[in-house]
């Protein structure tokens, strides 16, 4: 195959300049979405259409020996085909000639700067990721889907406050920008494709970063008790803290549910890591506490005020639960996480009683157990010498899938 035999436009509703209309009528094969290939006038013989399964216009492609042209929107470099065209005939025989992006330009339309955004796709893809990041990020731009659009995403974001701004048919005749809450946005008939910008206008930052899609960062985890509002030192100790962290694994795109969160410092590390995160608390100057803790972190949780598990039933489903207390209704709690949990469930637990029962709720819903006893001590200053102080012993109960 020789060098850039394959060349690949992408449209943003600009006019093609002289050089790239050459390419198009000089090429042997067209390949694209119909609406491209109809839009520019592509002959029935010599165009291939992209739909469903690519493997056939691939082998189309592949099998023809002179110039092919494809036809992509905005830039292909950016969550489009470029990666797909690379793996299977060699970057070397690609000549790319992007458009605007069309997160780009929904940006632009929107009147708003967006290096501090995150942008997710939603579509190829399980969505639920996408709607995790909606969740804890201020400023998420989603390519959307056929199966999962702009009435879907606002669905599963109902229950928060979110600006919606839906562009449609970016750059072709038919565009549409729209602004709107989740409801209204939920309730209407949008047409392909499309690209959502979701907003926190309270959280969108203010100031210039110098990192590009939110990824700045938050520094320290596990921080030490005293970074914590809490109640007569009823919190999860740093070290523990550390420990069942490593256990949960926040990530982006992940939802953890924090339960009897207590002061929500294990709920606030999981959105400092980048998690979306609900903390699940009954006791109103508890909830009280942690939005303090939130707001003092700048970190955004989902507070749910109520008693589990009568509380945890219409969340989300998350990929990992935080057990921290659970008042009277244990056994209801932990196997209603286990159940709920796609990937791991985390117990904390101080009484040598709750451990061995804890332990086989878990096994009983299909999980693999591991049982760790954790004991720190830290270094006390007696006069001219120093001593050791236990902190309170605890039991980490953990669960994951196989």
């Amino acid at each position: 195959m020789s060098r850039e035999r394959i060349t690949v436009i992408g449209l943003d509703g600009r006019p093609l300049d002289e050089d790239t209309e050459r390419l198009l009528r000089d090429a042997d094969l067209v390949a694209g979405g119909r609406r491209h290939l109809e839009m520019l006038g592509v002959e029935r013989g010599r165009a291939v259409v992209f739909e469903g399964n690519l493997s056939g216009a691939l082998a189309r492609i592949e099998g023809t020996g002179g110039p092919v042209v494809v036809l992509a929107s905005g830039d292909p470099g950016f969550f489009g085909i470029v990666r797909l065209l690379g793996g299977r005939f060699g970057r070397e025989n690609l000549r790319i000639l992007p458009g605007l992006s069309s997160v780009a330009l929904v940006f632009a339309r929107a009147g708003l700067a967006w290096d501090d955004a995150v942008t997710v796709s939603a579509h190829g893809r399980d969505p639920r990721r996408a709607v995790n990041v909606c969740r804890t990020h201020p400023k998420v731009a989603v390519l959307t889907s056929p199966d999962f659009g702009p009435a879907e995403l606002a669905e599963a974001l109902d229950t928060m406050e979110r600006t919606f701004v839906v562009a449609e048919l970016l750059g072709e005749p038919g565009e549409r920008v729209f602004h709107g809450d989740a409801g209204t946005v939920a309730g209407m008939q949008w047409e392909d494709p499309n690209v959502v910008l979701v907003l926190d206008e309270e959280r969108m930052p203010g100031t210039r970063g110098w990192i590009s899609s939110g990824m700045q960062g938050r520094g320290r985890w596990a921080l030490p008790e005293e970074k914590f509002e809490h109640r007569s030192g009823m919190i999860t100790k740093s070290a523990t803290r550390a420990f069942v962290l490593s256990r949960l694994g926040p990530r982006q795109g992940d939802l953890i549910w924090d339960v009897g969160a207590g002061s929500g410092s294990v709920a606030i590390e999981c959105a400092r890591l980048g998690a979306a995160a609900i903390a699940i608390e009954r006791d109103p100057e508890s909830c009280a506490r942690i939005r303090r803790n939130a707001g003092r972190h700048k970190a955004h949780v989902q507070l749910v005020e109520g008693a589990a598990p009568e509380a945890l039933h219409d969340l989300p489903e998350p990929e990992a639960v935080f057990v921290g207390g659970t008042g009277g209704a244990f056994e209801e709690i932990v196997k209603l996480s286990a159940v709920r949990a796609r990937r791991t469930v985390v117990l904390a637990l101080v009484t040598l009683e709750r451990v061995v029962p804890a332990a086989k709720l878990l096994e009983d819903c299909g999980l693999e157990v591991e049982t760790t006893f954790l004991q720190t001590s830290t270094m006390k200053g007696v006069g001219d010498l120093h001593r050791l102080a236990a902190e309170s012993a605890v039991f980490v109960v953990s669960g994951s899938r196989p």
